[in-house]
């Protein structure tokens, strides 16, 4: 960078950070200083995907002092995110998000179908090409992850690694009864690559075109898209990391 900054430190949320990595996305890529993270918002979830430190004196001293890797950073068509995109149900009704996902997650059944009984919820229909696949479905939820977890400690993506080349695809059907959503809780916890509701697939890109405008929370801010394509530019972000970060590779 211009003034020749080696390290910078993010404070804040997922949402700064997406910040901060945007703009560090904006310069050469042998010119990015490392990025150290020091979490102040309300879920962290890049973060505690990490295994960051979560009191602030702690974190600080390994922002400032940790080792570094160089990690790959999603790239939704010019927009970079370093956590998870997710869409659909718990994008769409942004404040309920947490809550609507620990409903769907957690087993939560029946307050989960007459919460979208009572909204009228309707899917999204959309289409989805990776290089070994499509589908055109109605779209309950759908989650890109570059990062593991998002919507305050859901793990969306729970095999995502920052530094293997890969986003982790997860899409669920949209269904229409109560035996079909304890169908898809079964399948999310198995999280088949083929489900009949769940498929959960390791890509290095993945297209998407919706019939409307798609909700999508990028590193939890909300966006909405017709159509996008999310991929990969790997290795380029040096990130401060702790000595054993369940988001790398092993070596």
């Amino acid at each position: 960078m211009a003034a020749g900054a080696s390290r910078v430190v993010a404070g804040g949320g997922d949402g700064s950070i997406n910040e901060t990595v945007a703009g560090l996305m904006r310069h050469p890529a042998e010119q990015r200083p490392a990025l150290g993270i020091l979490p102040l918002g309300s879920a962290n979830d890049f973060a505690h995907g990490l295994e960051l430190p979560m009191t602030p004196a702690a974190a600080l001293e390994l922002a400032l002092t940790g080792d570094t890797r160089r990690v790959d950073v999603g790239m939704l068509d010019d927009e970079a995110f370093i956590n998870v995109a997710s869409g659909g149900f718990g994008a769409e009704i942004t404040t309920s998000t947490p809550v609507a996902l620990k409903r769907l997650l957690g087993g939560g059944a029946y307050s989960l179908m007459g919460m979208l009984k009572a909204w009228n919820y309707q899917p999204f229909e959309g289409h989805l090409r990776w290089p070994e696949g499509e589908a055109r479905v109605p779209l309950f939820m759908l989650a890109i992850g570059n990062g593991a977890q998002a919507g305050g400690g859901q793990r969306l993506a729970p095999s995502a690694r920052i530094d293997d080349g890969l986003l982790e695809l997860l899409f669920v059907r949209h269904f229409s009864s109560l035996g079909e959503l304890k169908r898809i809780i079964d399948e999310l916890e198995n999280l088949p690559n083929d489900g009949e509701f769940v498929r959960y697939l390791r890509v290095p890109w993945v297209e998407f075109d919706s019939d409307g405008a798609f909700p999508l929370n990028l590193d939890g801010e909300p966006r909405r898209y017709r159509r996008f394509r999310a991929s990969l530019e790997g290795e380029a972000l040096p990130l401060v990391v702790p000595s054993r970060c369940p988001l790398l590779r092993d070596d």
